[in-house]
């Protein structure tokens, strides 16, 4: 209910911008001209917008699934290889330096100083 206020209240807004600035072009403003095509336009957008939040659509067109690395998923299980992430080289320095962070950290709680 609350996206068709929305939309409702929206189109009012445009609606009553567009009568304002269409008053002012006709008395000689000639920047209210611009005006009068972009409201117009901004109620077309939230029109578009109303309409595919209301049909759950995220802007997505693919359905696919995409496969996760296992590094990912699980973070005990052994690092991804290049084959499971695309060949993605920023990907696997990225979990390489992660790998080595969480080692320096559990070498670090470990040590002598540890509570």
């Amino acid at each position: 209910m609350r996206l068709h206020f929305t939309l409702f209240a929206g189109l009012a807004l445009c609606v009553a911008a567009f009568v304002f600035e269409i008053s002012r072009a006709l008395g000689g403003n000639t920047l209210s001209w611009a005006y009068v095509f972009e409201w117009p336009i901004f109620a077309v957008f939230a029109l578009y917008m109303w309409w595919n939040l209301l049909h759950g659509q995220d802007g997505s067109r693919s359905k696919r699934r995409t496969r996760t690395p296992a590094a990912i998923t699980d973070p005990s299980g052994p690092p991804a290889s290049a084959a499971d992430t695309g060949n993605d080289a920023d990907l696997l320095a990225w979990q390489a330096y992660l790998a080595g962070m969480e080692a320096e950290e559990a070498r670090q709680s470990d040590g002598p100083g540890a509570d």
